[in-house]
């Protein structure tokens, strides 16, 4: 669901970063945990292994509420690499633990992504979409892979754990649906911290793109019914065309919130399905529309469903039609905790390099529901780099293709991230830790 926007670097990382290698070089970077636990070595072995089931999920893809098939090849992999494991969290969820139980134990999480898109493919891979009309067009394939990644490179070190971790597959992030099911069945019960990663066509395979605070949108879906009368097409003035006014609809809420909303707080409303009309000669008598609402400010975004219905209601009602507005607010933006930040990115830049890893100036308009298994918990979700020598089309486009190199980017830097994450929580003294 997410959409890609510009990587826009901001004009230095922060102070703690700026003395880190300029270059790649896991050899002298990130020894603290990654070379003690040999987990570069660990890695290449797993790699191939990754890149297949990466293509199997690839060329079996299922619908947001449908990853029944994603669902129990992931719980299995999981079982065998001696994780603890439950299925049907959040409906077709997989969840999955590994380290100490029991009261006091630091917990943290990594939330990854399974269901694919209605988009027909036209890649011409070799392992392309076999299920017509459905494809993996938001790299949540390549999510899922990184989250058995992190699960294979993480499961030999459990013993030596003292913390747990939760890896959380969720199903339906495309319908802003599957995250609420999971929160509702339990799955951010006694989580202290989140960690999560979306693939960036704008950024080169071998970077990350990292950002504090608002890092998503706040989104609504917005459908709005126009009701006229129907006449024939010789006589309009004798009807009252629902066509004409819900032409008036789209441009005339551009214009209001051009001239009525405050410019330094942007809202885009954008209709993606229009329907109406039975026939060429006859005056549509209802239309329907479909849009999406995206703002940054959670204060504007409370008072839109209250403003975009006055403001259509006034344009239909100027132009002799009526309306009915339906609201529905599908998450609220991402918000990324400022130490969660620095930790992940200070773990990547160990591993990739200071000049791989990119501050993002900008948030994204586009939106998540990773918010919604955030709540209060602290949390960060980071941008992997998924773009070849060619470039990446866009998240949901037809050709997506992202640079599979960016599999052992994001299975380094989670990895890393969550065993440190466990290494701060240890009290000075504490026995074996990460």
């Amino acid at each position: 669901m997410t959409s890609a926007a510009q990587a826009q670097p901001q004009a230095a990382p922060p102070a703690s970063l700026q003395g880190a290698p300029a270059g790649p070089g896991p050899a002298d970077a990130g020894s603290d945990l990654w070379q003690r636990f040999g987990l570069e070595a660990a890695l290449a072995a797993a790699l191939p292994d990754l890149i297949g089931l990466r293509r199997h999920l690839h060329a079996h893809p299922e619908l947001s509420g449908q990853e029944q098939q994603t669902a129990a090849l992931i719980a299995g992999e999981l079982r065998a690499l001696g994780w603890r494991v439950r299925e049907a969290v959040g409906r077709t969820g997989v969840l999955a633990e590994l380290g100490p139980e029991g009261p006091g134990v630091p917990l943290v999480a990594l939330r990854v992504d399974m269901d694919a898109l209605p988009v027909e493919e036209r890649t011409g891979l070799a392992w392309a979409s076999t299920h017509q009309g459905l494809m993996h067009a938001c790299g949540h394939d390549l999510h899922s892979a990184v989250g058995l990644g992190v699960a294979r490179l993480l499961a030999p070190l459990a013993a030596q754990l003292s913390g747990r971790i939760r890896l959380l597959f969720q199903p339906a992030e495309e319908t802003a649906e599957g995250a609420a099911w999971m929160v509702a069945d339990g799955a951010m019960e006694g989580v202290e911290a989140l960690f999560g990663v979306h693939v960036f066509p704008s950024l080169a395979v071998g970077s990350i793109g990292v950002r504090t605070g608002s890092l998503t949108a706040a989104a609504g879906e917005l459908e709005v019914e126009v009701l006229g009368e129907g006449g024939h097409g010789a006589r309009p003035h004798q009807s009252t065309d629902a066509i004409w006014i819900a032409a008036r609809v789209v441009s005339g809420l551009q214009e209001a919130i051009s001239r009525r909303l405050d410019a330094l707080h942007p809202v885009v409303v954008s209709f993606g399905r229009i329907e109406g009309g039975k026939a060429y000669n006859v005056i549509a008598d209802h239309v329907r529309l479909l849009g999406t609402v995206r703002c940054l400010d959670l204060e504007v975004h409370a008072r839109l469903p209250g403003w975009i219905e006055d403001t259509v209601q006034a344009l239909c009602q100027g132009h002799g039609g009526q309306a009915r507005v339906r609201y529905r607010c599908i998450a609220p933006p991402v918000k990324n905790d400022g130490r969660l930040t620095q930790l992940l990115a200070e773990a990547a830049t160990d591993l990739l390099g200071r000049d791989q890893v990119i501050w993002l100036e900008q948030p994204s308009l586009g939106a998540e529901d990773f918010a919604q298994l955030q709540g209060d918990t602290p949390a960060t979700m980071f941008r992997l780099g998924v773009a070849g020598p060619n470039g990446c089309t866009p998240l949901h486009s037809n050709s997506f293709d992202p640079d599979e190199g960016a599999l052992a980017v994001g299975v380094q830097v989670l990895s890393l991230s969550l065993l440190r994450w466990i290494g701060q929580q240890a009290p000075a003294g504490a026995g074996p830790q990460p």
